[in-house]
Parts: C-alpha cells; sequence; structure tokens
C-alpha cells in the first residue's frame, strides 16, 4: 500500500482501524517529500524530526486507550500565513523572516485537536497576494502552481500530504487547486474562523481546504468550522454536518446554472470547448443562464474592497520596509490610498443585492457551472489569472473546484461550482454527484 497516496479519509480510516500507525504514515509523507520536493519545493518549513515526534505521541495516546480525534495521526500541511506555535510563520516576505508565534491559529488549534499531525508550512506568495514563491507545478516544473497558495496545492497534487489548508482573497485556494488537479474548496465568508491568520481583508479573507476527494475537505472544514469569538464574522450557530451531507445522495438529481459570466472572453479555447462537451453531456441538468450586466462590476468592487484593506492592514510594513515589498504589492498600496472613502464604502454595500439576485439563481438551481481558471496552468512565474474566481469571494459564496477536464496536453482543467452563501453542504453534495457522475477527482502529477 502507498501510504503517501491515500485520500485523507482513507489514511484516518487506516489510523483509526489499527492498521497502520501514524508513525508510519507520517513517516510515507516524509519520503515522498524528501523523493520529490526538490523539484516542487512546495514546503516553506518542515522539521522531518518533529513531525515523527507529533506521531509518536498521537501513537502512544492510542496505546493507552484514549479517545481518537477524526483525524488522528493524519498529516496536514499549513501555509505559511497561519500561526503556528511550534514552527515558523513568515507570510512570505524577508520582514518576517524567522517570525515564531506564541500560538497556534484558530484553525491550526482545531486540526491538532482532532488529533491531527502538522507536517510543515507551505509555501505561500508574498502576503498571499501575487508575488510567486518557488513552488512550481507538479505537472509541469515549467508551469506555475497558481497562488497564493501555491504550496498546499502543490503538496496534495504531488502525493507529498493528503491534506493542506490555505487561504483566499481572490482566488488563492480555487485557482491554484485547479493549476495542480485537487480539490480545492473556499467555505461560506465566516464559516471556518481567521483568528491567527494573516489578515488581508476582513471582508474577503476565506480560509480554504485542498484535499483529493469532496469527502476529504468536507471532513477537513468541518472540523475547522465554528465559532469563534476573536473573529468577528463567524457565528454562534450549530457546526454544520458538512462531511455527512456530502456523501449523501442528493433527494432529486441537482440542476446546474452554466454561467459564462461577464468574463467568458477570458477563457480560453480549451476551456471553451471542454465546457461545452461538459454541459453537452449533463444534458437538460445544465442550463445556460445570465447573470446580468450587474455583475460585470464585481472585478471593480473586489479590487477596491481588496487593495484598500490590504493597504490599511499592511501599512505598518509599508512604513518600515517598503523597499523589501515587491513592486506589485508597493503599487498596490500606493494605488489604494488614493481611493476616496465613498467609493470603498460603496465597493462594500454593493455585495448585498448581488447575493439577492443569485438567491434567485439558486431558488431553482443546486449550484452554479462555471471555470475554475482561464485555462490550464500558464508558463512562467506569474500565480495566473483569477478572473473566475474573484466574483464569488466578493460574494463570500461557497466555491469548490473539481478537476474532472483536461487540456490536450494532459494538464488539469477546473470545474468550479458555486453555491448559495451558507449553504456550503448542499453545495458539497451537488459536487461529489457531479464527480460520481462524470469522473475521477484527482489527476495525479505525472
Amino acid at each position: 500500500m502507498n501510504l503517501s497516496a491515500l485520500s485523507l479519509c482513507e489514511a484516518a480510516a487506516e489510523v483509526r482501524e489499527g492498521r497502520v500507525s501514524a508513525a508510519e504514515l507520517v513517516t510515507a509523507c516524509l519520503d515522498r517529500v524528501a523523493e520529490v520536493d526538490a523539484d516542487v519545493q512546495a514546503w516553506a518549513f518542515l522539521d522531518r524530526e518533529h513531525a515523527l515526534k507529533q506521531a509518536e505521541a498521537l501513537d502512544e495516546h492510542r496505546r493507552h486507550g484514549r479517545a481518537l480525534g477524526p483525524l488522528h495521526g493524519v498529516p496536514i500541511g499549513i501555509k505559511d500565513v497561519f500561526d503556528t506555535g511550534d514552527m515558523p510563520t513568515e507570510f512570505g516576505s524577508p520582514l518576517w523572516a524567522g517570525r515564531t508565534p506564541r500560538s497556534d491559529a484558530a484553525a491550526v488549534a482545531r486540526l491538532r485537536a482532532a488529533g491531527a499531525v502538522i507536517l510543515g508550512k507551505t509555501v505561500t506568495a508574498e502576503y498571499a497576494y501575487f508575488h510567486p514563491g518557488k513552488t512550481r507545478n507538479p505537472h509541469d516544473k515549467a508551469r506555475t502552481p497558481g497562488g497564493s497558495s501555491s504550496g498546499s496545492a502543490a503538496a496534495v497534487a504531488a502525493l507529498m500530504v493528503p491534506g493542506t489548508i490555505g487561504t483566499q482573497t481572490n482566488g488563492s485556494t480555487i485557482r491554484p487547486a485547479a493549476y495542480c488537479g485537487v480539490v480545492g474548496y473556499k467555505p461560506s465568508h465566516g464559516l471556518i474562523p481567521r483568528t491567527g491568520a494573516l489578515l488581508l481583508s476582513r471582508a474577503l479573507d476565506h480560509v480554504g481546504v485542498f484535499a483529493r476527494t469532496v469527502e476529504d475537505v468536507a471532513l477537513l472544514a468541518e472540523i475547522m468550522a465554528g465559532f469563534d469569538a476573536e473573529d468577528p464574522d463567524t457565528r454562534p450557530i450549530a457546526r454544520p454536518p458538512l462531511a455527512s451531507v456530502a456523501v449523501s445522495k442528493p433527494p432529486l438529481p441537482p440542476r446546474f446554472a452554466f454561467v459564462k459570466s461577464a468574463f467568458w472572453n477570458e477563457a480560453e479555447p480549451v476551456t471553451r470547448d471542454a465546457f461545452g462537451e461538459l454541459v453537452e453531456m449533463l444534458g437538460e441538468a445544465a442550463v445556460e443562464v445570465d447573470l446580468g450586466q450587474s455583475f460585470g462590476r464585481a472585478l471593480d468592487l473586489h479590487k477596491t474592497v481588496m487593495e484598500v484593506d490590504m493597504a490599511h492592514n499592511l501599512h505598518r510594513d509599508y512604513e518600515r520596509g517598503r523597499d523589501q515589498f515587491s513592486p506589485q504589492l508597493r503599487q498596490l498600496v500606493e494605488r489604494a490610498r488614493m481611493v476616496p472613502a465613498v467609493d470603498y464604502v460603496a465597493a462594500l454595500a454593493a455585495s448585498a443585492p448581488l447575493n439577492a439576485t443569485l438567491d434567485e439563481v439558486f431558488s431553482e438551481y443546486d449550484a452554479i457551472l462555471t471555470p475554475a481558471a482561464p485555462g490550464e496552468a500558464p508558463c512562467g512565474e506569474a500565480t495566473g489569472n483569477p478572473v473566475f474566481c474573484t466574483t464569488w469571494t466578493y460574494l463570500g459564496t461557497p466555491a469548490i473546484t473539481l478537476p474532472l477536464l483536461r487540456s490536450e496536453t494532459g494538464l488539469p482543467l477546473g470545474v468550479q461550482l458555486v453555491g448559495r452563501r451558507g449553504n456550503d453542504a448542499r453545495l458539497l453534495r451537488t459536487a461529489r454527484w457531479l464527480v460520481k457522475t462524470v469522473g475521477s477527482e484527482t489527476a495525479a502529477p505525472a
């Protein structure tokens, strides 16, 4: 059995049933890292000895007959924008080199409480923005893995770890998952607390999840979901049963609203052709829907909110070390300082009527079907175009990308599904139905 290739749910079951120890599973993943990471470069920090000590402690816990968490012994990678009390957190910036926080971010703490082994920190673009890190695409080293959660997507795709977490303020979960050929899930805004993670924009920041199956991302997200008093966008409600609903059978076959969006001209021919074939295959289950001209403003509205918020939240770093910012980030801060306050407030307020329009769509359709990215992962260092992600980040709706399609060169193309805000479980169930209907969830690297 190739332990490093197990899905997250499979790995958890192997450890839970006693067929594999946590130390054996972690060792297999570390061996895989040693085998392929010189080429992929997905890790910003990884200490083999520390990872094994965590696994051995969990095995000892099991030997004493103590209760096991749902992720007992399962290794997880953490994007290097989440605080970890036992590892550096450097935000992909030289300004924070060597920083080691005193405590874990809320999401990391909940993973540990569930029994996860925190294998290491995955590479992020600078401040989770556009300037890329060192990571390469596991399918083709000349191509980008996407960003900003580049290491998180690539580590799962290269079979180094069964699950990772990242973030999305624009397209930083969905796009790299699509380029690397894994399942990427961005929950509804506020579902998973961001306490202890790099703050770019309170209105737009989401915790994201990467794994090999819909079941995997549902389990990871459910473990991290819930109220946190230090994140004002979480709510004191019951934790949604994402994992159980995701694997349940829909009461009726799902219906999809195929949305080309105002940015269809950005889609490459290979994407247009592939989605044409997918929609044709789905037949009456997929209907093309035009959301209207108002949604074409989403990119500009998102840009206003994101850039002003980033300029505000990175103000101290800019003042003390702007010469160590990338040109892209420095220009963002300087550009955003010129935005009138009235434009920023209007951009924040414009999301509510657009979500109200989406509610009408979701009263008839289970999910929106749309590309995750313009095409296959592009060559070069740029992290790619997030245009097909931006609207859904701005609106805070749940989104998931599935590697169901491939380009003519064999590279993965992501199929993105979008759900009603707050209705994550239904979206995950619909996504799993589509996978079972169409094909494989994970595009294995060459």
